[in-house]
């Protein structure tokens, strides 16, 4: 008997609970799954992040599991880092590249073992993965339709986990840990502020919803959407594929690529572990500088930037923006901009953005000054305090 294959879109494990708690109907198109935009209200959603609880439903992503007597091996070859000095039970941000140490994508690494990891991403990467690991004993599976995921943000996160009855009052940021049986927790997000992630199989996924939609009333708990999420993400200064870089496997024309130290994440790269994939290129990188300087940068006035080109003195185009909001917590206009070298580096001063306002009809030009930022826009004690406290 044939199987059926479902056409257009896929819907996630979490489906059926989002789709009647959805008022804007603004799904969008993640890895070929049904994503949420926005659920209800992009402001309602946005200040739930800051001040309540939120779910986000992150299962349409990328996930390989890498186990073998080689697996650390592996893994250190695939990426910038040194995995070998990350204990068990812990997550660890990573980057890989390709042999001209261009940026193929970023994700997360989960270590239960030195013989056992899971990979998170946004692109698609099992035919590098089994490249990757040609000739070592090794084995890569795609469990990205198998193993669903939420992501728990916002300050009262901690105790909404309490009262579902789950205790993760001892995890600092990065654990992860097998909570109860099936059940694993990672003290992990997108949004700089307290929050988990929680991953189970998908025959238990709407169990979970029920179990964290029961006890998230008191705390305010809401649904939401990617819109709100990725004004959180660039207020924690977080870049993103697609966005901000051009994973370098999809990029269609040349010279789009671009490094982790263009990206501003040389401190990513431990040149002392031995190869990985990039290292020549990024050496040589390394003592000649990038092409390019990813930036966090506050531009004047409110009006979002998005997109818009920076000048050097008004009259050189030097850069643009790849990712830019009004930030309602901060009050500032901010952005992610990338600069062509020197600019955004050496050259910080007499950079402007020129942004174009629609006024009834009519476009409007207006060149405001540029200032860059070394910090995240966003920053709050709490996403590092353990145990949380219970606000």
């Amino acid at each position: 008997m044939s199987k059926h294959v479902p056409i257009g879109l896929i819907e996630t494990p979490f489906h059926p609970r989002l789709e009647p708690l959805s008022r804007a109907k603004k799904w969008m198109n993640w890895a070929g799954y049904i994503s949420a935009g926005v659920m209800d209200t992009l402001e309602f959603e946005y200040f739930a992040i800051r001040n309540q609880t939120t779910l986000f439903d992150i299962s349409p992503m990328h996930k390989y599991r890498i186990k073998g007597k080689d697996a650390l091996l592996v893994v250190n070859r695939l990426v910038t880092r040194d995995i070998g000095k990350i204990r068990d039970g812990r997550v660890s941000y990573v980057l890989w590249c390709d042999e001209d140490g261009n940026l193929i994508d970023d994700g997360t690494l989960f270590r239960y073992s030195a013989q056992d990891f899971r990979l998170c991403c946004q692109e698609s990467m099992l035919t590098w993965l089994i490249d990757t690991a040609w000739g070592f004993e090794v084995t890569i599976k795609d469990e990205s339709h198998n193993v669903a995921a939420l992501s728990l943000q916002g300050p009262t996160s901690y105790s909404l986990l309490s009262d579902a009855g789950i205790s993760v009052g001892d995890m600092k940021p990065f654990d992860w840990c097998e909570v109860e049986p099936g059940l694993w927790i990672s003290r992990t997000g997108f949004t700089g502020d307290l929050g988990y992630e929680l991953w189970t199989s998908n025959d238990q996924a709407l169990a979970l919803w029920d179990r964290l939609w029961g006890a998230g009333h008191h705390w305010g708990l809401r649904a939401i959407g990617f819109e709100a999420l990725n004004i959180c993400r660039i207020e924690a200064g977080f870049m993103a594929a697609g966005f901000d870089f051009q994973p370098v496997h999809h990029a269609v024309r040349l010279g789009r690529g671009r490094s982790p130290i263009a990206l501003g994440a040389s401190k990513m790269i431990d040149f002392k572990k031995g190869h990985f994939n990039g290292r020549r290129a990024l050496l040589t990188e390394a003592q000649t500088g990038p092409s390019h300087h990813l930036r966090k940068i506050d531009i004047g006035g409110f009006k979002p930037a998005d997109g818009a080109l920076i000048y050097y003195k008004k009259k050189h185009e030097v850069g643009h923006v790849t990712s830019g909001v009004w930030s309602p917590t901060t009050k500032r206009n901010i952005a992610l901009a990338e600069f062509k070298a020197p600019y955004g580096d050496t050259i910080k001063n007499d950079l402007w953005a020129e942004i174009y306002i629609n006024k009834e009809g009519q476009w409007d030009k207006r060149l405001v000054r540029v200032e860059i930022e070394n910090k995240p826009f966003f920053q709050n004690a709490r996403s590092r305090a353990t145990p949380p406290k219970p606000f």
